[in-house]
């Protein structure tokens, strides 16, 4: 009788442990959840534009805080206007001599001279002369004359470059390099794996209009990215034109609408034509990639804008793992077929006609 009541005791016991064992389990899964869908939101202000980021996950603030940094020192490290800087050195020795550069600086002048020679200079990193001298964005912002832009224009040529390993020569003194076209795209890619180093699965980066995406929200959706209504004056809801679900993509759009000034009803906007030394004409109001890497996106879509429709697909066809949505000037927008299920048209009403 005595050795029943023990065992009935010690089989009590076993159940009360189990069931202690149980609970803390699920309260130690319920805190791992709440962790992996918890959000860590930072805004920044580094590139010359607003950054914003959103990562879930147990180490997303030290992911945010690691990120942030890496901004900044990319910033530093590829502004022309900063004298410890790699290219404000590289600048101030073309026509001089070579200049061994960070790793980091080459990657992205390697990228900038393929884009160059597959767009046949439609992409032009040299481009440094005119942006000084226009200055587009800033209180000083002008229209140059047609003489000053003809000085200035042969001193533009991605052909005046040459590399060798880490050693970057610019080849004629009064020649520029400027990585504001491209600079944007590499510091996502490198965020994107910062995010993955702390073990982070889902995260998204805004870097004023270059958005990269980490894995699917929490909720295992995709992310949706909106395109912005290039002429939101005849937008009355004020809303996007559109959306692209996406998974593990970068979102990248050059516009005439993001950076310019008006004059005598005419637009002046921030991405110059390296052949005439104006603000780029061409058929496109804006046009955003979709791809793999945010860096190649951001070099590819000025490129594409100044080629305009045709001959920008033909450049992505070209290319290759890149999809696109084209808005031209007469608001007709156009989708390429691998993005078509995944874009929403958002424009009634608004004067766009979608080309399905």
């Amino acid at each position: 009788m005595a050795l029943r009541r023990h065992l009935l005791k010690l089989i009590g016991l076993v159940l009360v442990i189990v069931a202690a064992a149980w609970l803390l389990t699920a309260v130690a899964a319920n805190k791992r959840d709440e962790m992996a869908n918890k959000a860590f939101v930072a805004d920044s202000f580094a590139m010359g534009t607003v950054i914003s980021q959103k990562v879930f996950g147990a180490n997303g603030q030290t992911a945010v805080d690691e990120a942030t940094t890496k901004i900044e020192d990319l910033d530093k490290l590829l502004t022309f206007n900063d004298t410890q800087g790699d290219i404000y050195r590289l600048n101030q020795n073309a026509g001089i001599m070579g200049i061994e550069l960070d790793p980091a600086t080459v990657k992205i002048i390697n990228k900038a001279q393929e884009i160059s020679e597959m767009s046949h200079g439609a992409f032009d990193i040299t481009v440094g002369p005119l942006v000084k001298t226009w200055q587009i964005g800033t209180d000083a912002q002008r229209i140059p004359s047609q003489e000053e832009l003809n000085r200035l224009l042969p001193l533009v040529n991605y052909e005046d470059i040459d590399i060798d390993n880490n050693v970057v020569t610019i080849k004629n003194k009064g020649q520029m390099i400027d990585l504001g076209g491209i600079a944007k795209g590499y510091a996502g890619d490198a965020v994107i794996e910062i995010y993955r180093r702390q073990g982070i699965t889902s995260a998204f980066i805004n870097l004023g209009g270059n958005v990269v995406t980490l894995g699917n929200k929490p909720d295992g959706a995709p992310w949706k990215v909106g395109i912005r209504d290039p002429r939101p004056a005849g937008n009355p809801s004020g809303k996007d034109i559109g959306i692209v679900k996406v998974t593990d993509k970068a979102v990248v759009t050059a516009g005439d609408d993001q950076r310019y000034f008006m004059e005598n009803g005419r637009r002046y906007h921030h991405i110059l034509d390296p052949k005439t030394g104006y603000p780029a004409e061409s058929d496109l109001m804006s046009v955003t990639l979709i791809t793999e890497s945010s860096l190649d996106a951001d070099a590819l879509d000025t490129a594409v804008y100044i080629l305009g429709l045709e001959k920008g697909r033909e450049l992505i066809r070209q290319y290759g793992g890149v999809e696109a949505v084209f808005i031209t000037i007469d608001k007709k927008i156009y989708v390429t077929e691998g993005l078509k299920e995944s874009f929403e048209f958002l424009g009634e009403g608004s004067g766009y006609v979608y080309q399905q």
